[in-house]
């Protein structure tokens, strides 16, 4: 337990701060380009690099048998205790998210209204969704605990993920602290899978990836969506940070 609290304390301010440059720009060059400023946005790699790196670990793991074997061991220092299992994490998991709600119920603004930050997150967790139950069905894994060929990637830790990005970026610039808070959520979801032995860790992995990725690509996509189904006009602005 005291290595599993260590975890949480070091790698959920990681999961935060990696992510703390990103942005994306909308550049308009006058009033009249700004109506249609929505097509001039540019997206920065530096935004995929965390996401598809996790992503791509739990890929390249599935095909090495080394890997794997790392996954065994990682297995064995988490499972020291076989009887130990908790429904914490069926919980957990949607913490980081509904927190955006819950802060703004209680007058801590974030950096969108309700529509928009709604669109945000049922888009993230729809593109989610799509990803992790099909590549579940593809890939067939079974669990480490012997049942179901569903493993591989974390359900639980997507979803996580979804939340806890859209946390960040909905208060980063409140205070980096909101982000940093919601990965180590996150993080605990991810650990506490595998502790109760129900996903290897290059399904958590993956599944960390997956969900970053979605509610980046969510944001990327509010304004198009925004636009099309409640004819939301652009901002009238030279920048625009997401």
């Amino acid at each position: 337990m005291r290595n599993f609290l260590l975890l949480v304390c070091c790698i959920g301010p990681f999961f935060a701060n990696a992510q703390q440059d990103s942005s994306i720009h909308t550049i308009a060059q006058s009033p009249r380009d700004a109506s249609q400023s929505i097509r001039f946005q540019r997206i920065q790699s530096k935004e995929l690099i965390l996401p598809l790196t996790l992503i791509t670990y739990g890929v390249f793991s599935q095909a090495s048998e080394d890997m794997r074997d790392f996954d065994n061991n990682i297995k064995n220092v988490v499972r020291r205790d076989p009887d130990f299992h908790t429904p914490i994490d069926n919980y957990l998991q949607y913490i980081p998210g509904l927190a955006v709600y819950g802060l703004n119920a209680v007058g801590i603004k974030g950096k969108n209204n309700f529509r928009d930050r709604t669109i945000v997150y049922v888009a993230a967790n729809l593109m989610m969704s799509f990803a992790v139950e099909s590549i579940k069905s593809i890939s067939k894994v079974p669990r480490p605990e012997g049942f179901g060929q569903n493993a591989f990637p974390s359900g639980h830790t997507a979803t996580a993920f979804v939340g806890a990005e859209f946390l960040r970026q909905e208060y980063k610039d409140v205070s980096p602290w909101y982000g940093a808070a919601g990965y180590a959520v996150a993080v605990t979801t991810g650990i506490l899978r595998m502790y109760n032995n129900m996903h290897w860790f290059r399904d958590v992995m993956t599944g960390a990836g997956i969900g970053i990725l979605s509610t980046r690509a969510a944001y990327w996509l509010e304004p198009f969506i925004a636009k099309n189904l409640f004819h939301k006009k652009a901002a009238h602005a030279n920048t625009v940070e997401y």
